[in-house]
């Protein structure tokens, strides 16, 4: 009896070592920084992803669904991205523990849980605040009950890489209009909130660690707005995420934040749409080849690489069209061709004064339509497979350098994909 039950006992400990979370960690050293899982380097290869069949938006929620089609929905997609090289993906609160853990179990994929810290406005008291006021101490009371909950739900999550607080929350200070240039910055109303916003994220990361270090706790920024306040206000946030839509080149980003923060870089989104607003049809060798320039530059600025050594990685924006993103609540049914801003860092389609960028065509796959039991399935675009290429490459590899990185990324070919 005592031997049964030494050995219950032995296999309940084992059990328990078997599914803690991995401890990820972030490494400094003289070649720059690197993410660590369990001791062993990370670049991150990731994807933002979600599911929202045709004709739905952002009401529907997958983990409300029956459990098979939650199965079953995660089994249709889950051996695309894997097979593309993506090992993390990044996901809104929201998604059961179980799910994180089963993605994990099955295809190796990890999960960045991303919180998004009063982006798109909180219920306060009862009542409903569409505008985050974060010096506001109700605000701050239920941000910070809610990432203290967070960690604390999720910090045995097998599977789990890090956390993410917000998604440019800097950009959703501007909300009561436009300032003018000849405000100067230190007076602007945006300015004060900002400061606010940052003294929480900080704040926010430093209870969250007291209940869980083993997951780094990443912001999510706007591009470098307002960097300067970051640098002052967020020591003690361990990754620096940004949103960045700039065309093919990233720019000055790695040296500006190398030199003005000091902290890792993870692109926490980027992209191109796959449409061309001048010819009005899709455009999928745009498309791959600014994602292929995106990434070469991620690579390149990896740590031991020879660029700034700062970036451990970033997440394509996004999976699969989102047919519902220019409406929101119309039109569901219809893929959108009309642009809704411009930007002149994706010049395959910029025209002065003209809106160039279309919201509902940023899939890495186009989306087929939805069938009786609220499925679909997928298309890859020719960028899915210029990625796969690219996730072959590692930047971590003891020969590497920038020279072989170059002819690597030279030997990627774009071919146009037929629909």
């Amino acid at each position: 009896m005592r031997k049964i039950i030494f050995l219950l006992l032995f296999w309940n400990c084992t059990s328990t070592i078997y599914s803690q979370a991995d401890k990820v960690t972030i490494d400094q050293n003289k070649s720059g920084f690197k993410l660590k899982v369990n001791g062993q380097d990370f670049i991150v290869n990731g994807m933002n992803w979600d599911y929202f069949p045709i004709g739905k938006n952002y009401t529907y929620i997958l983990w409300e669904q029956p459990e098979e089609m939650i199965k079953k929905a995660l089994d249709n997609e889950m051996p695309l991205l894997k097979n593309m090289g993506v090992n993390t993906i990044r996901v809104y609160t929201g998604i059961p523990k179980k799910w994180i853990e089963y993605i994990y179990n099955k295809y190796g994929i990890y999960t960045m849980l991303n919180h998004s810290f009063g982006r798109y406005g909180l219920l306060i008291n009862g009542a409903w605040v569409a505008n985050t006021e974060y010096s506001n101490p109700s605000t701050r009371e239920l941000l910070l009950k809610e990432v203290k909950q967070l960690a604390s739900d999720y910090k045995n999550t097998k599977g789990l890489l890090l956390f993410l607080l917000g998604n440019e929350n800097n950009y959703g200070l501007f909300w009561e209009g436009a300032e003018t240039e000849n405000i100067p910055v230190q007076d602007r109303k945006s300015t004060a909130r900002a400061q606010g916003l940052y003294q929480l994220l900080n704040e926010s990361a430093v209870v969250m660690k007291t209940i869980d270090n083993s997951h780094p706790i990443a912001i999510c920024n706007g591009d470098l707005l307002f960097l300067d306040l970051i640098a002052k206000e967020c020591p003690d946030v361990d990754v620096f995420g940004i949103n960045v839509y700039r065309g093919i080149s990233f720019g000055n980003m790695f040296e500006r934040v190398k030199k003005e923060y000091a902290k890792p870089i993870l692109f926490t989104e980027f992209g191109s749409d796959a449409f061309n607003a001048i010819t009005n049809n899709e455009d999928q060798n745009a498309q791959a080849t600014i994602l292929k320039g995106n990434w070469q530059e991620i690579y390149e600025n990896a740590a031991g690489v020879g660029k700034s050594g700062n970036c451990i990685g970033g997440f394509t924006f996004q999976f699969s069209d989102g047919w519902w993103k220019t409406g929101q609540t119309i039109n569901l049914d219809i893929h959108d061709t009309s642009a809704s801003w411009g930007n002149g860092g994706y010049i395959f389609d910029f025209k002065k004064g003209k809106n160039n960028m279309n919201e509902e065509w940023f899939g890495i796959c186009a989306k087929r339509p939805t069938t009786e039991n609220g499925m679909y399935e997928l298309q890859p675009r020719s960028a899915y497979y210029i990625l796969k290429k690219v996730h072959q490459l590692n930047p971590y590899t003891n020969s590497n350098s920038l020279e072989k990185l170059k002819n690597n990324f030279d030997k990627i070919k774009v071919i146009e994909t037929s629909k």
